[in-house]
């Protein structure tokens, strides 16, 4: 057989003609490199993307891995002895090491090691090393890595400029890993799967989607009246396409609701991406329904096959074009696409990840503008390496950041906390592109702020909504939005929004408001809602009210209030329902306080106001970084990857999935029954899902309400605990029923 001459990286047997075809290790590794060193080449290290490819999968010359794979294949191997131990990772580590010495451990032997397990705590890869020896049969000749021309290119690269921070190497240890595991991937489909590898590529250039805007743009202007809001969105767009032309850095966008701040800011992504050549745009949002909508209006413009959305609720499954479905399904592996809308968890918890499928999308960041949307809902918590990460992107990657709100939070400068040890250094330089002439929250105020600190019951709060036929009032908590929406009298249209509710509820519940507030036969509509509704959420009502919390909650609210400008002003009403000894979330309390410490009167939409509760924020904050990430990666020569990625969780959630029944959820569970876990089945049910805490899963499992269908799968089997109107209900519904009669 003539394949036995060759060292196998891949193989398989072609269908037709039983043939089998194989991919030496030669070619394989010699693919990988090309295409690694080509991802590297966008941040100056072409030569490191080569020596990895090139030294990652020595290993499969080991004669136990050439057994193994040809046994588990079905052909004939040359020897009996059993061959369990056929790892390969190891032996290109320690080339590595040997070639070029210890100080690559966390450049070139790291991710040689780890390219399928995810890259190791130092200590860990240091034992790898001493555990095993090179085998001996192993060649070291013609390896093909120029050992002065890499440490010249890392000389010459953006990392050694005397203004980047050493503390940033982790973030080019797992770019380098991102350029390995992704031409890995790549070069392995290439050869294996050539019809999925054909379906990649093929996007609009960002050049070619400005045109698109523009004209989109073009006949959005032409057909927009003549108001007030309108001149002042052509500003701040006019604003935005001047400032575009700047050189790469950071730049804020801070626009009132209402002032069209989603177009301007994409205006000014693609403008500036395409003067800087650049390779696409990544818009980053803290919550789902707002990236739904967002995601939903950039394929309007650019076309499906141009915008890719990456979050949890998503399917891939729902685009109806077999071609684009597939493309797309691609694309979430490494985000090869012109335009990527994505989550904050998803965006920053892949730059902090070990895993190689989280790292695998990464070298597709570099080069790129990413705009953050709702900037101030970045987690305090985790400041410090958030804002650290987008710097070393900045500085080594050549990324441009664009910070979007109507509430900007302070991010440059010193940002210090309760004393001086748990303060940073923030970032440089932002430059706002809305200059304080234009003086935006003058213009665009529709709303009164009212501000009531006293506290107030359940049945005082109820009282003033009721006085009101159309007024949305927003909470902090599940059990406050249940609470007044029980006591609401049932006069009109009544309509709770909580978590409590599946995705597929709440979506449907927004959809019912937006069609009644347009209603004018339907004259009293009363909503009370947790704050899923407060950014972004496009509903726009006459009064608001709003349980206490941070500035930036309050004005997000009132962003839901006179959105349009119907009325000459919209009033916005701040409560406490300290009354009823509701005290705020832990996670509330300092942005609360932080509000109540300015003066009762301040202006509260001007930007000034905003940058001194935001000083009043920080200065209450015990620590910008809990998990203590900078412990772990800020040691050039001990950096904990596994360690870290573990500890980089922006979202602590111990809360346990149940699918409820709503629309055809419980036929989804039949069929999960009887196929078992697909990833299109489990993406259709997280549309029928409420998480819940882990003492009320137990509490809810005690009723006999819950059954659990597959390993970690759980279902509600009495359809009485899901009410149409508020949701799964924590409270035994038997039990209430025996007490009424």
């Amino acid at each position: 057989m003539i394949m036995d001459k060759y060292l196998i990286s891949h193989l398989y047997q072609d269908k037709e003609n039983g043939q089998w075809i194989m991919q030496s290790n030669d070619e394989h590794q010699e693919g990988v490199a090309k295409m690694a060193a080509s991802f590297a080449c966008q941040f100056e290290l072409s030569s490191w993307g080569r020596a990895l490819g090139l030294l990652h999968d020595k290993g499969k010359e080991r004669a136990a891995f050439q057994q193994y794979i040809r046994k588990v294949n079905g052909l004939p191997t040359d020897d009996k002895k059993c061959y369990d131990n056929h790892t390969h990772a190891f032996v290109g580590g320690i080339l590595a090491k040997e070639f070029v010495g210890k100080e690559v451990l966390n450049l070139l032997v790291n991710q040689i090691v780890s390219h399928h397990t995810g890259l190791h705590d130092y200590t860990d890869v240091e034992n790898i090393l001493k555990e095993k020896q090179l085998p001996k049969e192993i060649s070291k000749s013609d390896i093909g890595i120029n050992k002065p021309l890499l440490f010249q290119e890392f000389k010459d690269s953006s990392f050694s400029k005397s203004n980047v921070d050493r503390r940033h190497l982790h973030h080019l240890s797992r770019m380098l890993f991102s350029c390995l595991v992704d031409a890995d991937c790549l070069d392995t489909e290439r050869f294996m799967d050539v019809e999925s590898w054909q379906k990649r590529g093929g996007t609009a250039t960002l050049a070619d989607l400005l045109l698109k805007l523009e004209a989109f743009m073009q006949n959005l202007q032409s057909n927009a009246t003549a108001t007030k809001v309108n001149r002042i969105r052509r500003q701040v767009q006019e604003q935005c396409c001047a400032a575009s032309s700047g050189e790469k850095g950071f730049y804020s966008l801070t626009v009132p609701t209402g002032g069209g701040k989603t177009f301007s800011s994409l205006l000014w992504a693609m403008k500036h991406a395409v003067s800087h050549s650049m390779n696409r745009i990544i818009i980053a949002i803290p919550y789902t329904s707002i990236i739904v909508q967002t995601a939903g209006l950039l394929k309007k413009i650019f076309g499906e096959e141009n915008v890719l959305e990456h979050h949890s609720n998503f399917n891939p499954d729902d685009i109806k074009d077999e071609e684009k479905r597939e493309k797309a399904k691609l694309a979430t592996e490494n985000w090869d696409y012109p335009i990527i809308v994505t989550t904050n968890v998803q965006l920053f918890e892949s730059m902090f990840s070990n895993k190689p499928s989280d790292c695998r999308k990464l070298h597709n960041i570099a080069n790129s503008v990413i705009v953050l949307d709702e900037v101030q809902m970045l987690p305090t918590d985790f400041l410090q390496p958030i804002v650290d990460a987008l710097k070393a992107y900045q500085e080594m990657f050549g990324v441009s950041v664009l910070f979007t709100t109507a509430s900007q939070p302070v991010l440059s400068g010193l940002i210090e906390g309760t004393n001086p040890r748990v303060g940073f250094k923030g970032i440089g330089h932002i430059k706002e592109i809305i200059s304080s002439e234009f003086a935006l929250h003058d213009e665009l105020r529709r709303v009164k702020l009212e501000m009531d600190d006293e506290g107030k019951t359940y049945d005082e709060i109820v009282v003033k909504l009721s006085g009101y036929n159309k007024v949305l009032c927003i909470v902090n908590t599940r059990k406050d939005a249940k609470e007044l929406y029980d006591r609401l009298p049932n006069d009109g249209v009544k309509l709770h929004l909580s978590r409590m509710m599946c995705p597929a509820h709440v979506n449907e519940t927004i959809g019912k408001i937006k069609v009644l507030l347009k209603d004018e036969a339907q004259p009293v509509v009363r909503v009370i809602a947790t704050q899923l509704v407060e950014a972004g959420v496009d509903i726009d009502f006459p009064i608001v009210f709003r349980q206490e919390a941070g500035l930036d909650s309050v004005l997000q609210a009132a962003g839901r209030c006179n959105r349009e400008g119907k009325n000459a002003v919209g009033h916005t009403f701040v409560f406490s329902l300290a009354a009823e000894g509701r005290t705020l979330p832990p996670s509330m309390k300092n942005a609360n306080y932080a509000r109540l410490n300015l003066p009762t009167n301040s202006d509260w939409f001007a930007p000034s106001t905003m940058t001194a509760y935001f000083r009043q924020l920080y200065c209450r904050i015990n620590t910008f970084d809990k998990k203590d990430i900078k412990h772990w990666l800020y040691k050039p020569t001990e950096l904990c990857f596994e360690t870290a990625s573990e500890a980089f969780r922006l979202i602590d959630d111990d809360s346990i999935s149940i699918i409820v029944n709503w629309e055809n959820s419980m036929e989804l569970v039949e069929k999960l029954k009887v196929s078992g876990c697909t990833y299109s089945l489990m993406k259709q049910l997280a549309q029928f899902t409420v998480g819940v805490r882990s003492k009320d899963f137990k509490q809810l499992n005690g009723y006999g309400v819950v059954e659990e269908i597959l390993e970690g799968i759980y279902v509600l089997t009495d359809w009485a605990q899901y009410d149409k109107a508020t949701g799964l209900s924590l409270d035994n519904h038997w039990l209430e029923e025996i007490l009424t009669i």
